[in-house]
């Protein structure tokens, strides 16, 4: 299954630009990154049908555990891409939400969108390796 990053705003030269290659050097799945201008530009259409994962504020706060499941289930029902949109400083629509197969955050606090992007890039990497067995991932 593709894990398609798409996000507004360039990462540019950044320590966080440098955390996400180092955990796309490291996924085994598939993954493309997407960037999108602040304002305009559109999220490109899917070839195939996709499951949509919005970052938003109002998400569920799901474990690393609960996360890979997701991700496995999605896998094993067929699903050829699943899609993770960063939205821009205003978050995303009602709409978007709506249409949103999994609406995500990353606890209570608003974070940077570079750093969320960098957080995903790692939950990304985690729950990839918990499904692989991998011991990447120290749980209790």
């Amino acid at each position: 299954m593709l894990l398609h990053v798409i996000a507004r705003g360039k990462l540019g030269r950044s320590p966080e630009a440098d955390l996400v290659a180092r955990y796309e050097k490291r996924l085994t799945w598939p993954v493309k990154f997407t960037e999108l201008p602040e304002t305009g530009g559109r999220i490109p259409d899917p070839s195939t049908p996709c499951k949509a994962v919005l970052l938003d504020e109002r998400g569920k706060d799901l474990s690393s555990e609960k996360f890979a499941e997701t991700l496995g289930n999605w896998r094993d029902e067929g699903t050829r891409e699943c899609r993770f949109v960063l939205g821009a400083a205003d978050g995303h629509s009602q709409e978007e939400r709506d249409r949103a197969d999994l609406l995500l955050a990353f606890g209570k606090a608003t974070w940077p969108h570079l750093l969320a992007r960098a957080m995903l890039a790692e939950q990304l990497y985690r729950a990839t390796t918990i499904l692989a067995g991998h011991p990447y991932h120290r749980s209790n």
